[in-house]
């Protein structure tokens, strides 16, 4: 398998996440879509051009970080079942993984972009800033009667939940969300995380030394 993604994106830190807990073997093609030469060349491959995308064993395609993470579940049996077989328990997991991608990382996105140009955005910035807080004060209340979101096991939604973390904890009052401060510092001693997070790291320090590793 070949995933082409970027350790910057938070849809692809989801996959990533979950094709470690699944101890899948996987080749990464990392892509920069803001570099002209990488986007035209992977667009070629991908018209679409959207991260992350995965490249099967037979040559399939699969695009969408939700899809992606369903068809390693039902392909890979050893590692973290992210996907619970029971149905009450799987819809819920589904809901709280779609609740997170519309209500918290997309709006991010949003936020991150008014924020490189913030001079007449204040109005929205306050806007977004505050519809990304209600939610996670809801996951909060939610986090009180679950270990993981969806119960005590480690699942798609807390594949989704904790890349959106990272940035939450770094650039707003998130502190005094108990439940979800101790669910954070969970997160972050999960191995898959970490694996996860060492990526992330290397390539913020490349992007500010305008150096890049040898592979």
């Amino acid at each position: 398998m070949e995933l082409f993604y970027h350790p910057l994106s938070r849809y692809s830190q989801k996959v990533l996440l979950a094709l470690y807990e699944k101890q899948a073997n996987f080749y990464p093609r990392i892509v920069d879509l803001r570099d002209p030469v990488a986007r035209a060349s992977f667009q070629e491959f991908y018209p679409p051009a959207k991260l992350p995308l995965l490249k099967t064993h037979d040559g399939n395609l699969i695009p969408e970080s939700s899809i992606i993470i369903e068809y390693l579940d039902t392909q890979f049996h050893l590692g973290t079942e992210l996907l619970p077989s029971l149905p009450e328990r799987n819809l819920e997991v589904r809901l709280l993984d779609r609740v997170i991608d519309n209500e918290i990382n997309n709006p991010l996105f949003q936020l991150e972009k008014l924020k490189q140009v913030p001079v007449g955005h204040e109005f929205e910035i306050k806007q977004l800033e505050k519809q990304i807080l209600t939610q996670f004060q809801h996951l909060d209340t939610h986090l009180s009667r679950n270990y993981w979101l969806c119960g005590d096991s480690f699942t798609l939604a807390d594949c989704a939940l904790i890349p959106c973390l990272y940035y939450g904890f770094e650039q707003m009052k998130l502190l005094d969300l108990d439940q979800l401060l101790r669910y954070w510092q969970q997160a972050q001693i999960r191995g898959a995380w970490m694996l996860v997070l060492e990526e992330v790291l290397l390539s913020k320090m490349e992007e500010d030394t305008g150096i890049r590793s040898i592979p």
